[in-house]
């Protein structure tokens, strides 16, 4: 179960002093059945804050899509990394999920001193980084990331509606919805399911 959330994030009293950039990462996607998995890496400027900012799953549709053209607006820099169907299917999810993120951290143009990364595993990377558990709920420059990612992953699977239309992307975003379900009961995965997740890989092929 996860934990009660704060509906505004704070910057947390972290084990950390020193000045610099601190970038913060979190993803998109891990569940659904199809698409890609989406990170995102942000550093916020202190000179132009983006208020509102919170888990990107507390928000709604519209607020999120506000958020997210604030962010990039206001923010020192954003990078978007992904991981695509392919290499969820022969990493895993988890691996490819952290992969993601290494990507959208490298994608930056300024290097962090710091990364602060939602959940409780890290990327292999030389930088210096905290893994902070609901960190989308805690710390503002990881509730941009959540944002970012979130909208930027919804987008895509816009995209695979318009690809394969009788899966319901649009609406249900590759999770694994009664519709989700119902769709690949009748004509099976396509290209952009997940082979390697169990509803898809019992499901019939078309």
């Amino acid at each position: 179960m996860r934990s009660r959330r704060r509906s505004r994030p704070e910057q947390l009293a972290l084990s950390w002093d020193g000045p610099g950039l601190v970038a913060g990462v979190d993803e998109a996607g891990r569940g659904p059945l199809a698409g890609p998995v989406v990170a995102a890496a942000v550093i916020l400027d202190d000179m132009r804050p983006v208020s509102g900012l919170a888990d990107s799953k507390v928000l709604s549709a519209a607020k999120r899509e506000g958020l997210a053209n604030l962010i990039r607006a206001q923010a020192l820099c954003v990078a978007v990394g992904t991981a695509s169907v392919e290499e969820i299917d022969r990493l895993n999810i988890l691996q490819a999920t952290l992969l993601a993120m290494k990507r959208a951290v490298e994608g930056l143009r300024l290097t962090p001193v710091k990364v602060l990364v939602d959940g409780n595993r890290l990327p292999r990377w030389s930088l210096q980084s905290q893994a902070i558990v609901d960190g989308d709920a805690k710390v503002a420059c990881i509730a941009a990331a959540s944002i970012v990612a979130k909208v930027y992953r919804d987008d895509l699977c816009v995209q695979l509606h318009e690809q394969y239309p009788h899966y319901g992307f649009a609406q249900h975003k590759g999770y694994a919805t009664a519709e989700h379900l119902q769709a690949l009961s009748l004509y099976g995965p396509c290209a952009a399911h997940r082979r390697s997740f169990a509803p898809v890989r019992s499901a019939r092929s078309p």
